[in-house]
């Protein structure tokens, strides 16, 4: 991995203040928090993205509804604005010969599968918004390993660390490669992240995300 990147080795396990349960209270507070303080941000942000994804396609739900693995590879449903169309899963095996990504990974770059106002959700992460309710409910944080939508007996044993805690909205992989990082590469920024985990890393990569994405819609 280049050098630059690693800035998160700074964060070492041992220079942890709090550890075990102490840290996953703090984290929840810390996550139930800024959620709330943001209400009067998100909330209105959300209402003209879900009307945007009415327009586009009056007859279809606004918010997408997946399920995904969470912690100890329990399954759970995950929200998402809309942002393909109405059979995009029945299309995915039809494409599955454009795939940019190992197996069990989907990425194609234009994927035709995705709307006008979907490109424009995706490119500036305002289609995640939906998983504050995931974060409010208890089955996401904030910052974690991203969930994936295979289930966990896809994985190898040691890719189930990721497991061990609850997945996140955003994360060390999103902040680095984003989707352009192959699935073993994010488990191993995933565990890094999981090795590591602090409040302070966690702020710091909420902060990095912020900046990823003004960054990604200036682009």
């Amino acid at each position: 991995m280049n050098p630059e990147y690693q800035w998160w080795e700074r964060f070492q396990a041992g220079n942890r203040l709090l550890r075990g349960e102490a840290y996953y209270f703090a984290k929840r507070i810390m996550d139930l928090g800024i959620v709330l303080l943001a209400l009067p941000l998100w909330v209105p942000v959300m209402a003209v993205c879900a009307l945007l994804v009415k327009l586009e396609d009056p007859k279809s739900p606004a918010v997408y509804v997946q399920q995904r693995t969470g912690k100890g590879g329990r399954r759970f449903k995950m929200y998402k604005f809309r942002t393909m169309v109405r059979d995009a899963d029945q299309l995915k095996e039809q494409l599955s010969h454009l795939n940019e990504l190992q197996w069990p990974d989907f990425k194609i770059t234009s994927d035709p599968r995705i709307t006008p106002q979907g490109r424009f959700l995706r490119k500036t992460s305002l289609d995640e918004l939906p998983q504050v309710f995931n974060v409010i409910k208890g089955e996401m944080s904030l910052v974690g390993p991203r969930p994936t939508s295979f289930s966990p007996n896809t994985y190898a044993l040691w890719q189930t660390k990721r497991l061990d805690v609850l997945p996140g909205i955003t994360g060390l992989w999103q902040i680095e490669g984003r989707a352009k990082t192959e699935f073993d590469e994010r488990l191993r920024l995933d565990i890094a992240y999981i090795e590591r985990r602090c409040l302070r890393l966690d702020f710091t990569i909420l902060l990095r995300t912020v900046w990823s994405v003004v960054q990604q819609e200036g682009a």
